[in-house]
């Protein structure tokens, strides 16, 4: 079985309804794979932390942070 796993991120005009905006993009994601012969699995959640830099006497210094990454998996 292959796997294929892509990044999702929704882009949205907040003037508008937002969780309309992303299933929309989600949805269109996703046919557009379905379309290509993949079959949809799941959108799996990644979290990251990203230990900060100290940076040269604290010039350049970053916080550390967290990332949330959203990926969806489809399989063949």
């Amino acid at each position: 079985m292959e796997h294929k796993v892509i990044p999702f991120v929704a882009s949205i005009d907040l003037k508008k309804d937002a969780s309309t905006q992303i299933a929309e993009q989600l949805e269109s994601a996703i046919k557009y794979h379905t379309d290509k012969g993949w079959k949809y699995v799941r959108v799996e959640n990644i979290t990251t932390f990203v230990h900060a830099e100290l940076g040269c006497f604290g010039i350049g210094a970053r916080p550390a942070q967290t990332l949330f990454t959203h990926l969806i998996v489809f399989e063949k």
